[in-house]
């Protein structure tokens, strides 16, 4: 199992100080945080991508994550959120190849379709569109990664005839993909389909709602013939802020959260904890919440938390990495493990998947990919778009 973070990139007003960072300090102290999480040994550090105010997110995260891969060696490096929907499925075909061999495959992707509706225009899109956006750029990208010459026809961009994305995939093998969403089940659907990896934000929502997108996506997975529904590759966010007593953490935290832009003006510190999975308090406290997660997604294989947001200093921000990478994430990967059912599927990475795949060198394009039970790929007749 992987444990990680994922930074959202807010530029939010700290309450005790009046101050906001910079743009420059937000992404110097991304830097720092990914470093420290590799310190710490943390498995994964992720990053969101945002066009908009009050954010200091990558705009491209391949440009980020390029840039940390020359400044970590073990790491695994992710999106947590890539834009399906605005963004040129050959652009993320190409920037994200190329990322992949700098990091030496150290790269995957969340792929999101994004819910806030300036955006779209910005790009040339409408939000209303925004499933639709998503099955046909995905249908693309998922080809252009699997297949040397390309021809494609579809209804929200120009066609291709015989075109191939370079540079291709390192040893063959793209990048591992999960779709993230909140709350389309057609993302769910679309992971299923393809065999990829769901990964539910797991913050605003009580635990009933992400059961039952885990379990759609499970049983879909399983429908589409890429193995039991145990099988399927599943991760979840979540948010945590740790001090030596409850009393204490709620104390320090509440002042942020109270000024959060994804947070603030809405129910109490007291009951979106009690509500939902964020999680305030010490070091057991979230140990034991976390743990409890597997209650209703089953096992899953990787668990990001948002620590960077709502406005905590830098110093601070550290401080909650250094504690989770030291004394939470080591009882979890213990007792995950001493729990995890047989036949249940490690956290991808690119090494294993290129070893499935027959090892470097091994032959990897052929024909596009269909659904084994029809014989249809998602684009001969848009399936997912009627879920």
């Amino acid at each position: 199992m992987q444990f990680g973070i994922f930074s959202i990139g807010d530029l939010t007003t700290d309450p005790h100080t009046g101050r906001t960072p910079t743009e420059h300090e937000k992404i110097r102290n991304t830097i720092a945080l990914a470093e420290k999480a590799e310190e710490v040994g943390l498995d994964v550090f992720a990053t969101g991508e945002h066009h908009n105010p009050p954010f200091a997110a990558p705009a491209n995260p391949a440009v980020l994550l390029a840039h940390l891969a020359a400044r970590t060696e073990r790491i695994i490096l992710s999106t947590a959120t890539t834009l399906i929907t605005t963004n040129d499925p050959v652009r993320l075909a190409e920037d994200y190849a190329y990322a992949q061999h700098l990091a030496e495959g150290r790269l995957d992707l969340v792929m999101g379709r994004g819910n806030t509706g300036p955006v779209y225009p910005w790009f040339g899109q409408d939000i209303r569109d925004g499933i639709e956006l998503a099955i046909e750029n995905y249908s693309l990208l998922h080809r252009l990664w699997r297949e040397e010459v390309v021809s494609f026809r579809g209804k929200h961009r120009t066609p291709l005839q015989g075109f191939t994305a370079t540079p291709r995939p390192l040893d063959g093998v793209a990048p591992f993909v999960w779709h993230g969403s909140i709350r389309s089940p057609q993302i769910a659907e679309q992971a299923a389909y393809y065999g990829d990896g769901f990964f539910h934000n797991h913050i605003f929502w009580p635990p009933e709602h992400t059961q039952r997108m885990v379990e759609l996506y499970r049983q879909r997975f399983e429908h589409y013939g890429h193995g039991r529904a145990e099988e399927a590759i599943v991760g979840l966010g979540g948010q945590v802020y740790i001090a030596p007593t409850k009393e204490q953490a709620m104390a320090e935290f509440r002042p942020y959260f109270d000024r959060a832009p994804v947070y603030g003006g809405g129910p109490s510190l007291k009951e979106f904890t009690a509500q939902t999975p964020l999680t305030v308090g010490t070091v057991e406290e979230v140990i034991e919440r976390t743990l409890g997660f597997r209650d209703y997604v089953g096992d899953y294989q990787r668990q990001l938390f948002l620590i960077d947001h709502a406005g905590l200093p830098l110093e601070k921000v550290l401080e909650q990495v250094e504690i989770l990478g030291t004394e939470v994430v080591p009882v979890l990967r213990k007792e995950f493990d001493a729990v995890r059912a047989s036949g249940v599927p490690d956290a991808p990475t690119h090494a294993a998947r290129v070893e499935a795949a027959g090892g470097p060198g091994a032959p990897r394009f052929g024909e596009p990919e269909a659904d084994r039970w029809t014989g249809r790929r998602a684009e001969d007749d848009n399936q997912l778009g009627g879920v």
